[in-house]
This record gives structure tokens, sequence and C-alpha cells, in this order.
């Protein structure tokens, strides 16, 4: 009677998963961002892998660490297989019909351009459950299970759609713009400013007030725009809105826009689809449905 050799033992799962992501990513630190864990967990899985195999994947330096050529020669089977793999739940996701439908959204996007669309969405389609996640980053498509993703983005990828030209201008309550002729007169305002889009005081100024002696810098900054946004329908200060998320606020004149200048941007608003298995089977009319809607002021 034939015997059959019992199959090699493969090193957990979970090892191999940290020590792909930290390999990709060449940074232990990211790839604990991207699996939602610490650092710590990270080395300790890169540490387990190590002692399973009998030898280092990582070449320890005074600066960091390295790949081995073992390791980077494995490298692209590994991130093959778990992309395989991922696409391979994604199928299962798509057996499901009822499933929600899954989208990512910087939250800026979320709170400000989607939420205010999603009870006309409902009574659009009723017995659709829709979930939102908001991050920073766009989804990698072959890693994170979504049907649509709204960022802004400079080129759109194939399936995409973008908006038209986005601008950004300050913006701040009726009663603070009465006050203001000319750019000049920002000197004695207070400026809000978004974390991430901190220096778009300054390419606005530089845009459509050159020679004004402003301080750009100056002002409080909020982590999330939604919160600037809040504090300059406030009356606490002007704000440096993009066009496509203070649309509604100012054609509703709870907003107004000082100055005529609006400086265009590079980067517009994008809403791209789910191409890969395991999409939403409704992502597409989702997607045209989003696209042709009206309330922002802004087209998509």
């Amino acid at each position: 009677m034939p015997v059959k050799p019992p199959r090699p033992r493969l090193p957990s799962l979970n090892a191999l998963r940290a020590f792909e992501a930290a390999a990709r990513l060449e940074s232990f630190t990211k790839a604990a961002d991207e699996l939602s864990v610490t650092a710590g967990a990270i080395t300790q899985q890169i540490k387990q892998l190590e002692a399973a195999l009998g030898f280092p994947v990582f070449r320890r330096l005074a600066q960091g660490v390295a790949l081995t050529e073992a390791a980077r020669e494995a490298l692209p089977r590994l991130t093959r297989g778990f992309d395989m793999l991922g696409q391979a739940v994604q199928a299962l996701r798509e057996a499901e019909p009822n499933r929600p439908l899954a989208i990512a959204a910087l939250p800026c996007i979320a709170q400000l351009w989607l939420s205010p669309r999603l009870p006309a969405l409902h009574r659009a389609f009723p017995d659709l459950q829709i979930s939102v996640a908001a991050m920073e980053e766009p989804p990698d498509p072959r890693r994170e299970p979504y049907d649509l993703s709204l960022f802004y983005r400079e080129a759109a990828e194939a399936g995409a759609v973008q908006s038209g030209v986005d601008a950004i201008l300050p913006v701040c309550t009726p009663a603070i713009a009465g006050r203001l002729a000319s750019p000049a007169d920002l000197a004695g305002e207070t400026l809000l400013h978004d974390a991430v889009w901190r220096g778009d005081w300054a390419r606005w100024l530089a845009f459509a007030a050159p020679d004004a002696k402003i301080d750009a810098g100056r002002g409080p900054a909020f982590s999330l725009y939604s919160l600037a946004l809040d504090a300059a329908l406030s009356g606490s200060g002007i704000l440096m809105g993009r066009m496509s998320l203070v649309a509604p606020h100012l054609a509703a004149g709870r907003l107004a826009a000082p100055f005529r200048q609006a400086m265009p941007m590079p980067d517009r608003l994008t809403l791209a689809p789910a191409m890969g298995p395991g999409a939403h089977a409704h992502r597409l009319e989702i997607m045209e449905w989003l696209a042709g809607s009206e309330d922002s002021g802004v087209q998509i």
C-alpha cells in the first residue's frame, strides 16, 4: 500500500502575512498600520517566522532592517498568494446577494459630500444596504473589499468618473464677508485651516494676492475638514473652502465668498468602482446614481 507523505507544515499564516506586508512596504510601522496591529506585534510575528524557518528573513542594521536575498526572492510569490487569497474571499462575498455595498471615502467626502446624498440613495434603492468607511488613503482593491471609493485624485483610473474642475477660495459667514473689501483685509481676521490641506492658504494667496502681507500659517488647524467648516459656519473665522465641499453652504447663503478669485485644483473628486471578483452586483448602478446627483452644486 503506497504511503502518501504528509504535506510540509507551513509557518503561521499570521506570521507570513506580517512578513509579506513588512517586506512589501519596507516598514514594520507601515505594515502594522495596514494590518491594524502594533509594530511590536509585527516584530513578534517576524521572529516567529524566522524561528519556524530556522534562518532570518531580515538583516538587522543600525538604521533599521533590510530583506535578505532569499526573502526578497520569495516576496513576489507570497504577495501573489495573498492577493489570490483576497480575490477568493471576495468571490465568496459575491455569492451573498444581500450583502451591504461597501464604500470607502476620504473623511471629508464621506461627511460633507456622501452623507447628504444617503437619504435620497436609500429612497432610490430601498432594499440596498450600504456601509461607509472613512479612511485617509484609497483602499487597495487587491486587498481591501470595497465596492466603490470616493477620493480626490489627479488622474482617473479605468472605469472611474471625475467631477469637473474643483477650486479653492476663502469662505466665511456673510457678516464677516461684509467687512472684507480686498485680500489685504485678511490681515486682521482669523484664518481657519484643515490640517491635511494646511498649505492651501499659502497657495491661494500666492495665486490671488501675491502682494498682500498676510501670514498664511496663522490661525487654528483642525484634524477634520468638517470641524473647520463648522468653525467657519459659526463665525469663528475664514476657511479656505474647497468648492466641491462648501458649494451647498454657498448656495444656501450660510457661507459667502468675499473674493471672486477661485484657484483651480489639480485633483478632483473621483468615484471609482471595484473591478475584481467579489464586487457588488449593484456597484455600477449606485455609481451612476451618485454621478448624476446634483444637490452639491458641483457636477460629477
